[in-house]
């Protein structure tokens, strides 16, 4: 079955509301196996809704509506599906009734327009909204099925979940089922390079590609009628493909980078304490977003003056003279700082030049030292970043994270 999603309002033509349904019920439709070909967007005007209609019943078996169930003039999405597909509105007095208790419910007072909320296309099958007044429905012509919903997400998903999916559910047959190997540390040109001979012959199972700031995703997906028949296709291209990323690899199951190392910490017991100037505070903000952290995470100083540096941590005065608040030596003892002041199994330190303005003492933008200190001793990672202080900083983060997984990691391992 293939689908085209069709949001109705000005005011997303005119950017006053962003057009979050359209995600929503993408990845809803294609888990149960129905193909999204096209996302599109008309404003509250009779002729321009039906000539998208028109077009998207041409293209496609089914239509998703969102939005245009209200009460005002301007709201005419069910008058121009009933008149593209030839049926007339009637009353559903059951509608009319839970219309009518909403707003006595509310004490406030319903208004004569508000019964429009109530007429369908004839044959449709009404969909309620238990957080809201405008009910959705569902109406079909030969092989073409229609979708209508309300435009506030908060009335729009639940209808969707609970009566739209189930419904279409049946029709299709099928399910898509996606996994999704999340990288750091190689680019996704690279990446592609890497796998480009099993893009090439990719039949049962696609794979595609995508970045995000530092992080690529290798999403596989299949579609077959059942998730244990979809799984059995994925497992083997996820096996080979993990084979060749080896520790780059990180997650399987779409997990944030720094959620893998944070759980990785709590489930070792693996106590931690982080010293940050640069990165101002990023670092241990993440941590404290994953449920449990507080098992192990002991605390988080923003050492941004070099003054901080030394009476927080420990830096020694000649090492800040001789090497510079940016340098090795520098990050070194800010890590190794912090993990003897809070005694804490290790200590992570970042310091660097995140810019916009230029270089310092002939240190450039991007320069970034990440240190991680434990008992043995201290391992530090110089980098060369590029980009919007936002991205440097976001990117000395997670390379902080990539270094506390691949210390856990190997830690297990050497046990």
């Amino acid at each position: 079955m293939d689908s085209e999603i069709l949001a109705v309002g000005t005011e997303l033509l005119m950017g006053q509301i962003t057009n979050t349904n359209a995600q929503y019920i993408s990845q809803k439709l294609n888990s149960i196996g129905v193909n999204v070909y096209y996302h599109s967007v008309v404003g509250d005007n009779s002729k321009r809704l039906k000539e998208s209609l028109l077009k998207a019943l041409d293209r496609c078996d089914l239509v998703v509506i969102t939005g245009g169930l209200g009460p005002t003039q301007d709201d005419l999405t069910k008058e121009t599906v009933a008149a593209v597909l030839e049926k007339e509105l009637v009353l559903h007095e059951e509608s009319l009734a839970r219309i009518r208790f909403y707003f006595n419910r509310m004490n406030r007072k319903m208004t004569d327009n508000n019964v429009k909320q109530a007429y369908f296309p004839e044959g449709g099958k009404v969909i309620q909204n238990n957080n809201g007044t405008a009910p959705g429905c569902i109406v079909e012509r030969g092989e073409k099925i229609v979708v209508m919903l309300p435009g506030p997400p908060k009335e729009m998903k639940p209808m969707l979940d609970d009566a739209v999916i189930p419904y279409l559910e049946q029709k299709s047959g099928y399910k898509t089922v996606s996994r999704y190997l999340k990288v750091f540390g190689i680019g996704e040109s690279q990446l592609e390079d890497s796998i480009m001979d099993m893009i090439d012959t990719q039949k049962e199972v696609t794979i595609a590609t995508y970045a995000r700031e530092g992080q690529v995703t290798v999403r596989l997906t299949s579609k077959s009628k059942t998730y244990q028949e979809a799984m059995m296709s994925i497992k083997p291209v996820e096996e080979k493909i993990a084979d060749r990323l080896g520790d780059k690899l990180y997650s399987t199951e779409d997990e944030d980078l720094e959620y893998v190392a944070s759980k990785l910490l709590i489930e070792n017991g693996i106590t931690i304490s982080i010293a940050e100037s640069c990165t101002g505070g990023m670092i241990s903000s993440r941590l404290t977003d994953v449920p449990g952290i507080s098992k192990v995470f002991s605390r988080g100083i923003v050492s941004y003056s070099n003054e901080s540096k030394m009476e927080n941590l420990g830096v020694l005065p000649e090492t800040l003279k001789k090497f510079g608040a940016v340098s090795q030596e520098t990050a070194v003892e800010m890590a190794e700082g912090i993990r003897k002041r809070a005694q804490t199994d290790l200590g992570i330190s970042v310091t660097g030049i995140a810019g916009p303005d230029g270089d310092v003492d002939g240190k450039p933008v991007g320069l970034v030292y990440v240190a991680l200190s434990d008992k043995s001793g201290c391992d530090c990672r110089e980098l060369r970043l590029a980009g919007s202080r936002d991205k440097i900083r976001n990117m000395a983060t997670l390379h902080a994270f990539d270094m506390i997984r691949r210390y856990v990691m190997g830690a297990v391992d050497n046990k």
